[in-house]
C-alpha cells in the first residue's frame, strides 16, 4: 500500500491498549491514529476519522463490541480482542472474522495483522463479514438486559427493566420506556426471542408487553380486550394474546 494503515485501538483496559501499541511499534506501515477506553468514544471516533483498521475489545461496560458494530456506519476492517467469550469466539472463526484471545503472543499478534491487511484489500467482503457476524451473535438465544439505540448523533443504553412495552412500526420497533420512546431497526419477533419470558409477553401482533407493568386487562366487549399499564396507557390484546394473559395470570 502506498498510504499508512490508519488504525484505532478500543479497549477499557490501559494495559491492553499497550501491549497492542508495543506489537504496532514493529509497523511502520501502520498509524495509530486514537485509541480509546469506551464504546462511546469508539462509534464517535470510527465514524468520525474512519479508520481502516481498529482493534476491537469485546467486554466492556456500557457498550460492548458487538453493540458497537451494530451502530457503525461503515465498518472497518477489524481485529476483535477477547479474554474469555466463547460465543463470540464461535461466532468469529464461523464467519471467518480474525480475533485475539487474551492475552496473545506477537506471533499470534502478527498472524491477525497479516489476515487483516488481506482484509483491506478487500473492503466488501469484510462488510459481509461484520454483516454475518452481528447476525450470528443475534441468534443466541441469551436474554437481554439493554437496548442500545442509534439516535442521530446520540446512544441510548436502555436496561430492559425499564421498558414497558414494544410496538411495531414497519421495518422498526418504537421502544416505549420510563426513559422516553425510541425507534429500533429490529423485528419483533427478534424481540420476542430475546426478551426474557418471564418478563415479556407478545400479546397482539403489534405488541410485546412488560408483565411488571400491566395493571389489568379490560373487557371491552364480547372476546375484545384491552391492557391499562401502570401508567395508564391502553393497548390491544389479539385472541391468542388473551390465551396468553389468561394463562400467565390463571
Amino acid at each position: 500500500m502506498d498510504t499508512k494503515i490508519k488504525a484505532i485501538i478500543i479497549d477499557d483496559e490501559t494495559l491492553g491498549r499497550q501491549i497492542i501499541k508495543k506489537f504496532l511499534l514493529e509497523h511502520e506501515d501502520i498509524e495509530l491514529i486514537d485509541e480509546c477506553s469506551n464504546g462511546f468514544d469508539g462509534v464517535k471516533k470510527i465514524n468520525e476519522l474512519k479508520p481502516d483498521l481498529v482493534f476491537l475489545d469485546i467486554q466492556m461496560p456500557k457498550l460492548n463490541g458487538f453493540e458497537m458494530l451494530e451502530l457503525i456506519d461503515s465498518p472497518p476492517v477489524i481485529i476483535f480482542t477477547t479474554a474469555y467469550d466463547q460465543y463470540a469466539i464461535k461466532a468469529f472463526e464461523v464467519n471467518a472474522a480474525d480475533y485475539l484471545l487474551k492475552p496473545f503472543s506477537s506471533e499470534r499478534f502478527e498472524e491477525a495483522l497479516g489476515k487483516a491487511k488481506l482484509h483491506l484489500i478487500n473492503k466488501t467482503e469484510e462488510n459481509n463479514v461484520v454483516k454475518e457476524l452481528i447476525k450470528h451473535t443475534q441468534e443466541s438465544k441469551e436474554y437481554l438486559e439493554r437496548i442500545v439505540i442509534k439516535d442521530g448523533a446520540k446512544i441510548h443504553i436502555i436496561p430492559v427493566v425499564s421498558v414497558k412495552y414494544i410496538e411495531a412500526q414497519d421495518d422498526y420497533v418504537m421502544i416505549h420506556s420510563t426513559e422516553g420512546n425510541l425507534l429500533k431497526q429490529k423485528t419483533m419477533k427478534y424481540f420476542e426471542e430475546h426478551l426474557s419470558p418471564e418478563d415479556f409477553l407478545r400479546v397482539h401482533r403489534s405488541y410485546i408487553v412488560s408483565i411488571p407493568h400491566i395493571k389489568k386487562i379490560e373487557l371491552l366487549e364480547k372476546d375484545t380486550y384491552k391492557i391499562i399499564l401502570d401508567d395508564g396507557d391502553r393497548l390491544p390484546v389479539s385472541k391468542s394474546g388473551y390465551e396468553n394473559l389468561r394463562t400467565l395470570f390463571k
